[in-house]
């Protein structure tokens, strides 16, 4: 069987992601193959798209909002994701145990005996006329009628996990700050989820195998998981194995693949990216070493916005008064330094709102 090395598995990635070239393809078509783009920080899926398309316009993706096409709302790992609505609706009652258990597994003592089907139908109930509420509204309705559990607890099992719900505009639109209102997704889409699937078959986890290699693989079961958060997929993914090609990785894990997806050369030259906060292309693996050395791995989930250098992570950045400051992990080399100060100052541009705007390159962390 065929061994892929770090640098390989990187330029894979850096292909499916659509990093290694920008992509000049709509914006709907993007976020359908990226399988969604994690999105509880509002603004940073602008930047992951515009580090991954040509000529990204953000005007595109709030039109995609604002008309439904694309939506917000709690999906993999019980994370708000931004998700094609065809996604949303298909996927959403495949993740439906999952987001209750892990809503359970941090309040578990606070909805102790509460009845999470009682609860859900109430929630529906409240949710029914259509009208958007926040979570404080959407509590306050259920208040008398559940008093134990704090209202966090009964706020997220119902908005995460119960009754599935999208997140609507303003919140999500370029430069717009704004609160979060619900509405049921079903309302908001004005189409039916997809209901589950019968018993012993399992097309949507199929699906999730073949759409989560296209953008991730080659990738491991274990790889799979730490991606959307399901624990239920052997049997989906024994049901394509016939479909993929498998290799291994150097540990001596198989990593299956679709037969035809893009495997670059790994001498493959990777420019400068800049990634946002909790990007897919580092959580979307359990094995996160072909991007991120084992020392840096805490970045990715204390919502560290990156860069990667040669396809690894090797700073991080933030911006503020139009000034992007990247501070490097490590030192960098001359000419890595002038292309990631290059690529800065794109980002700066982007992100900023009047002519003024600059990169600062600080001193390296070690």
């Amino acid at each position: 069987m065929t061994v892929l090395d770090t640098r390989a598995l990187n330029r894979a990635t850096l292909a499916r992601q659509l990093l290694l070239d920008r992509a000049d393809v709509p914006v709907l078509d993007a976020v359908a193959h990226l399988g969604g783009l994690q999105a509880q920080e509002p603004q940073e899926p602008y930047v992951g798209l515009w580090s991954r398309l040509r000529g990204f316009d953000p005007a595109a993706l709030g039109d995609l909002l604002t008309g439904r096409r694309v939506v917000r709302t709690h999906l993999m790992r019980r994370t708000v994701h931004l998700v094609t609505a065809a996604d949303a609706l298909a996927w959403r009652a495949r993740h439906e145990v999952m987001l209750r258990q892990r809503v359970l597994g941090t309040y578990r003592r606070e909805l102790a005996g509460v009845d999470l089907a009682e609860l859900a139908a109430a929630g529906r109930a409240v949710m029914a006329d259509g009208r958007p509420r926040t979570m404080a509204e959407l509590v306050g309705a259920l208040a008398d009628r559940w008093r134990a559990p704090g209202p966090r607890a009964l706020g997220e099992m119902v908005v995460a996990a119960l009754v599935p719900m999208a997140q609507l505009p303003p919140r999500g639109l370029w430069r717009i700050r704004a609160g979060v209102r619900n509405m049921r997704l079903d309302s908001w889409l004005g189409r039916a989820l997809d209901p589950p699937a019968p018993a012993g078959t399992d097309p949507v986890g199929r699906a999730l195998v073949r759409r989560y290699l296209a953008a991730h693989g080659p990738a491991a079961s274990a790889d799979l998981r730490a991606w959307c958060g399901l624990a239920g997929l052997p049997a989906a993914v024994a049901a394509t194995r016939g479909e993929l090609v498998a290799f291994r990785d150097e540990r001596g894990r198989e990593l299956l693949d679709l037969p035809d997806a893009p495997r670059p050369d790994p001498g493959t030259p990777a420019p400068v990216r800049f990634l946002p906060a909790f990007d897919n292309a580092i959580l979307g693996y359990h094995d996160r070493g072909r991007i991120i050395d084992d020392v840096d791995r805490g970045l990715s989930v204390a919502g560290a916005r990156v860069v990667l250098v040669d396809g690894r992570v090797a700073a991080t950045w933030n911006a503020a008064a139009g000034t992007v400051t990247v501070t490097p992990l490590r030192g960098l080399a001359r000419a890595d330094h002038a292309a990631v100060a290059e690529e800065g100052h794109r980002l700066a541009s982007f992100l900023s709102d009047g002519d003024r705007h600059g990169v600062r390159i600080a001193t390296p962390v070690h």
